[in-house]
């Protein structure tokens, strides 16, 4: 049996057929059925247009988006996969605020649908800073596909920490 911390909570049924896919070395190869291409999202700066174009087209009247970019930093293990930071300062008389995105970097050469998935999560935040029903309805309005992808994303990670890249 292998650890799989990514998929802690799921049922003992999708348990067991994830373990057979992966003693039969087929995670990967399902994977890339599914998302056969990464995507290539991969400067700050396209990142930034890409969430920038999301967040106009579902959060128009949001606060403004101050910078998207990409952090090695953030570790997966510790179960961040973005991070969302609104700071608030007074300046003088005025009230600057930073809405600023980080995207871990392991998913620079993701599929695109994670990266989606990632974005979207972080953008909800805008609206809902707790992870409730409100949040979720969110994540779906914006990308109705929303769980599936959180469900693979899991599975994509567990494929990295047992076999490695698959692209």
């Amino acid at each position: 049996m292998h650890p799989l911390k990514y998929l802690n909570g799921y049922p003992t049924q999708t348990l067991q057929q994830v373990e057979s896919l992966i003693n039969e070395e087929r995670l990967g190869e399902v994977l890339l059925k599914r998302y056969p291409y990464a995507h290539n999202v991969r400067t700050d700066n396209a990142l930034y247009t890409y969430t920038q174009t999301l967040k106009s087209e579902f959060m128009s009247k949001a606060q403004p988006l101050s910078r998207v970019s990409y952090d090695s930093k953030i570790k997966v293990i510790q179960h961040a996969l973005g991070q969302h930071h609104y700071i608030s300062r007074v300046q003088g008389n005025k009230l600057k605020t930073v809405n600023e995105i980080k995207i871990a970097s392991i998913f620079r050469t993701a599929p695109e649908a994670f990266l989606k998935m990632i974005v979207v999560h972080e953008l909800a935040h805008f609206k809902e800073k707790e992870h409730n029903k409100a949040f979720y309805q969110l994540c779906c309005h914006m990308e109705p596909n929303y769980h599936q992808y959180e469900f693979d994303l899991r599975l994509y990670l567990t494929q990295l920490d047992l076999f490695g890249e698959i692209y």
